[in-house]
């Protein structure tokens, strides 16, 4: 099996790419646009499919940030994440023979006032104003995989992901996933022999989290599994149905620093959606034996990542 990345040098792609890496039954390439590959333009995405000729296409490419960035950014997030979207989608659809698409969709697109994420109330409300530009874009991603189907019979499996955290994403705060830019500043102020640890928002949303490198090893299984990707014919939650606030989260990095920092928060900075726990009712019964990596040794994982990094 061949498998080509898109955005496999970014936070989730390399996460992924480097998962699939170590299975002996694939063979895994990557496109983005620090490998002059503009995701934005049809031809571009026609230039990397004819290059690899993948049976399936993990789509990790993204235009995305802060809670933050996509709201001062919220036109260029909605609008270059559109175009990635059309130009996927309308450059496999011609083609003899179509390949398996496998979307990640942040769950940003569900609605805004559920406190529990269940996939067949994903459309009852909308998404959260705080998130409207990414969240839309992860609903269009949705609504393109339905109707290419339908007309082209292009296959996709939707996987809806909570919050990732983990290795490979960016330094800067307002670029980077919620709990790795909350990691890196500790890691930062550890480094700058700083006393307190600025926080944005005020700590009491709670939200569920991924380690990247389990969604990666998700993604190798359903790649090298047919009869697992024979089960994905409907969106399905990556889910463990259990969140932590951010206070809590605050705490558990700071239990790797001997609890050396004080804690302010900037309610400046918007906080977003109160809770966001995915049921995993549905996950269970396709995934029984998938063990994810323990919370505490994630962070600490994340945090020996970002103090490679150094200075930053």
């Amino acid at each position: 099996m061949k498998v080509l990345v898109l955005g496999g040098t970014g936070f989730v792609g390399k996460n992924v790419v480097e998962a699939l890496g170590e299975s002996p039954d694939l063979e895994v390439a990557s496109a983005s646009l620090s490998l002059g590959y503009d995701l934005r333009e049809k031809a571009e995405v026609e230039r990397a499919l004819k290059r690899m000729e993948p049976d399936v296409v993990v789509n990790c490419a993204a235009h995305v940030g802060s809670l933050n960035y996509v709201t001062e950014f919220a036109g260029d997030v909605l609008s270059n994440n559109t175009k990635m979207i059309m130009a996927l989608y309308e450059a496999i659809a011609p083609l003899d023979k179509k390949k398996l698409v496998i979307n990640p969709v942040a769950n940003c697109a569900y609605p805004g006032q559920a406190l529990v994420y269940k996939e067949d109330e994903f459309e009852n409300g909308p998404v959260h104003p705080s998130v409207l530009s990414y969240g839309s874009s992860r609903r269009l991603l949705l609504a393109f995989s339905k109707s290419f189907k339908a007309q082209y019979g292009v296959e996709t499996i939707n996987l809806l992901v909570p919050n990732m955290y983990g290795e490979y994403d960016s330094e800067d705060p307002n670029k980077a996933h919620a709990l790795n830019a909350l990691i890196g500043k500790f890691v930062k102020g550890d480094y700058e022999g700083k006393k307190t640890i600025d926080i944005w928002g005020s700590g009491k949303v709670v939200r569920e989290w991924l380690y990247a490198k389990d969604f990666g090893r998700i993604v190798t299984l359903i790649s090298t599994q047919a009869a697992l990707r024979s089960r994905l014919t409907e969106n399905i939650n990556i889910a463990q149905n259990h969140g932590l606030s951010i206070t809590e989260l605050a705490n558990i990095i700071n239990d790797n620093f001997n609890n050396s920092f004080d804690l302010a928060y900037d309610t400046s900075k918007p906080d977003g959606a109160p809770k966001k726990v995915m049921d995993d009712k549905k996950f269970r019964e396709v995934f029984p034996k998938f063990c994810f990596t323990d919370f505490n040794q994630g962070i600490a994982r994340t945090i020996e990542y970002y103090k490679t990094r150094l200075p930053y």
